[in-house]
C-alpha cells in the first residue's frame, strides 16, 4: 500500500512525523510518498488565520509549546523552538520539488533538523544553498517557473481534497491529521491495535481529571482513564467543571466546533470515531448539540458514581442531558435517587464547588478539556493519554 506524508518544514509537528514516518512505512510494508505543500497556501484555501496560534488563547500557546517538549522527549527526537518561528519556507518547499525522488526525504531531513534542531534560518538563501549543496540541487530551482507551479498545484491539489493543515497521512481514500495519529496510520496500514500499558509498582499518585461532560473527546477519556489508574497505582480525582466558563474567562469561543472550517470539522467528526474505535468503545453525537450540562455536573459533584452513567447516556445513548426530564429518566433507570439529587443541585455548597473546580482548572493553566493534572505537569486532550501513561510509569 502506499503511504503519502504531506507536510511544510515550517511546522513543528511535522518535523515530528518527518522522523516517524519512515519508521511505520519499514514495519508495514507501505511505499512512503513525500508531498511537500505550502501551509500558508492551505490556509489561504480555508480562510484560516496564517499564523493561527496568534489567534490561541494565552493558556492555548503555554500548553502547546509545552507539548511539544512533551512529543519530542517522548519519541526521543531532539528539538528547539526556532526563535525565528515561523519563517517563510516557500523557497526551501521550492528546492524539495526540485529535487531528484532519490534524495526528496533526505534533503527534508536536512531542513527539517535545521529548523527544528539548529534553529537556523531557512529564509536566508545561503543557509538553504549550504543544505542543498550536497544533494545536488540547484539553487537556481526556487526561480524556475515549472517548480513554483508544481508546488502550487501540489497544495491546491491538497486543499481541495480537504486538507486543511500539516502534517497529514493518507492511505487510499483516508487521511490522518496531526503527527499524534501515526498510530492509526499504522493500525490502517495493517499494523498492530492498542496495546495494554505495563504495569507500574510505583507508589500511588494523584491524578486529577478535569472534565465535563458537554466534551465528547472527555467522554473517551473518561472511558480509559481507571484502566490507565489501574495499571500505573495511580489515584485519579475526577473533577468536573464548567467548560463554558472556562472559555469565557481565558478567551475562547464557546463551542469551538462551531468556529473551525468545514473541512476541519469534517475531519474531528472523523477523528472521534476513530479514537471511540481504537479504543474499543460506542461513540455517537447526542441529538441536541451543545449540551448544558450544568445540573449534570452539579449531580456527578453529589454522587461521583453517576459520572458514567451521565457520560453514556450523552455519548452512546444519545440523549439530551441537559433537559430535567431526561435526567430524571437516566438517574432513575441506573438506581439511583433522582429527585434527591436533583433537589441537591439547587444547595449553594455544590454550586460552589463546581465554580471552585472551573477556577482550580483555569488556574492550573487549562484551556479545555479533558485536562490531566500530575503534580506540576498537565496535558490536554484524550490523545495525549500516551503522555499522561507514560509519566505515570516514570
Amino acid at each position: 500500500m502506499r503511504l503519502r506524508f504531506y507536510y511544510d518544514v515550517v511546522c513543528p509537528y511535522a518535523y515530528l512525523a518527518s522522523e516517524r514516518v519512515e519508521a511505520v512505512a519499514a514495519r508495514t510494508g507501505a511505499e512512503l510518498e513525500w508531498c511537500p505543500v505550502l501551509l500558508g497556501g492551505l490556509y489561504q484555501h480555508h480562510g484560516t488565520d496564517q499564523v493561527p496560534a496568534e489567534s490561541w488563547a494565552e493558556a492555548k500557546v503555554g500548553i502547546g509549546a509545552r507539548d511539544l517538549a512533551q512529543q519530542a522527549a517522548h519519541h526521543g527526537l531532539a528539538f528547539t523552538l526556532n526563535p525565528r518561528h515561523p519563517q517563510r519556507t516557500v523557497a526551501a518547499m521550492r528546492l524539495i520539488v526540485a529535487a531528484p525522488w532519490t534524495v526528496r526525504a533526505s534533503l527534508s531531513h536536512d531542513l527539517f533538523r535545521a529548523y527544528h534542531v539548529d534553529g537556523q534560518d531557512l529564509s536566508d538563501h545561503d543557509v538553504l544553498a549550504r543544505i542543498a549543496g550536497p544533494h545536488g540541487v540547484d539553487m537556481g530551482a526556487i526561480e524556475d517557473a515549472s517548480i513554483k507551479q508544481t508546488l502550487r498545484g501540489l497544495t491546491a491539489a491538497a486543499a481541495k481534497a480537504g486538507t486543511f493543515g500539516v502534517p497529514v497521512f493518507e492511505v487510499g481514500r483516508r487521511r490522518w491529521w496531526g503527527q499524534d495519529r501515526l498510530h492509526l496510520v499504522e493500525q490502517a496500514l495493517g499494523g498492530p491495535g492498542r496495546a495494554e500499558p505495563a504495569a507500574a509498582p510505583h507508589k500511588a499518585r494523584r491524578l486529577t481529571f478535569f472534565h465535563d461532560f458537554s466534551s465528547p473527546f472527555s467522554y473517551l477519556a473518561s472511558t480509559q482513564i481507571d484502566r490507565i489508574a489501574a495499571a500505573t497505582g495511580a489515584r485519579v480525582r475526577w473533577r468536573p467543571i464548567l467548560l463554558g466558563a472556562l472559555f469565557r474567562e481565558i478567551g475562547t469561543p464557546d463551542v469551538p466546533l462551531f468556529s473551525m472550517t468545514e473541512a476541519k470539522r469534517s475531519f474531528v467528526g472523523q477523528d472521534l470515531q476513530d479514537w471511540a474505535q481504537w479504543w474499543g468503545e460506542p461513540f455517537r453525537f447526542p441529538d441536541t448539540f451543545p449540551l448544558r450540562t450544568v445540573t449534570a455536573l452539579r449531580i456527578a459533584l453529589q454522587d461521583p458514581t453517576t459520572t458514567r452513567h451521565l457520560y453514556r447516556a450523552a455519548w452512546v445513548d444519545g440523549k439530551d442531558i441537559g433537559a430535567a426530564d431526561v435526567l430524571a429518566q437516566v438517574l432513575t433507570n441506573a438506581g439511583f435517587d433522582a429527585d434527591g439529587l436533583l433537589a441537591g443541585t439547587q444547595e449553594q455548597a455544590i454550586k460552589q464547588a463546581l465554580k471552585d473546580n472551573t477556577t482550580a482548572a483555569i488556574d492550573a493553566g487549562a484551556c479545555g478539556v479533558p485536562t490531566f493534572v500530575l503534580g506540576k505537569q498537565l496535558w490536554w486532550g484524550q490523545d495525549r493519554m500516551n503522555l499522561v501513561t507514560a509519566a505515570l510509569q516514570a
